[in-house]
């Protein structure tokens, strides 16, 4: 990490540890109950909660907290993934391998891969391999001569959940060929007011 992503998250910390001095007097009233139900339409398999039980009991709280941290990849290193136990890296708008708008998916897998052996290093208690996490909410438009589709507020005037369902294939399919693991798509949100800067992702 960088000095200033290290001062950066040291500044976000001291306001939440602020913010939540501030409200300790008056803690907020938490309903759990009007919640939703909700349930996995795969089910849980046994087998595998034990394995996870087994090893979140193995991790230390940094491994954890690494875990739950999404730097942009031009803020970490290959080898930090390792030393902070990184659980996923996050691909934004506008990064591109070696600054070339036009890299090949070649280009794409040859900067993700370093990454991806760091996170599966030998001598690690528990190895998770990483995630990598991209900006593909209108096709993977962050490469080029991927298919670039209307934003959702395009996709929902359509009013065809077919075609949809037709094009978050073809953007896994293009996620995937980059070797990229996770797409932050479809956005689910509803534009209350137009002056919002991203209305046209809800």
């Amino acid at each position: 990490m960088t000095h200033r992503s290290v001062l950066r998250m040291a500044v976000s910390m001291a306001f939440l540890c602020l913010a939540c001095d501030i409200h300790a007097k008056t803690p907020p009233a938490v309903h759990p109950e009007q919640w939703p139900a909700s349930a996995s339409p795969i089910g849980l398999d046994a087998a595998m909660e034990a394995r996870i039980t087994v090893m979140l009991k193995a991790m230390s709280i940094e491994e954890k907290v690494g875990q739950v941290v999404q730097p942009d990849w031009r803020s970490i290193k290959p080898e930090e993934v390792t030393q902070y136990h990184i659980g996923s890296i996050e691909n934004g708008g506008g990064a591109v391998p070696g600054g070339n708008k036009h890299a090949t998916v070649k280009d794409w897998v040859d900067l993700i891969e370093p990454y991806y052996q760091a996170s599966i290093a030998p001598g690690q208690k528990v190895t998770i391999p990483l995630i990598w996490a991209s900006d593909a909410v209108h096709g993977h438009n962050n490469v080029y001569g991927a298919t670039l589709f209307p934003h959702n507020i395009g996709l929902g005037a359509a009013h065809d959940p077919d075609l949809l369902r037709r094009i978050g294939e073809v953007t896994a399919a293009e996620v995937r060929s980059t070797g990229m693991d996770w797409s932050f798509a479809p956005t689910i949100a509803v534009a209350r007011d137009d002056r919002w800067g991203r209305t046209y992702e809800s």
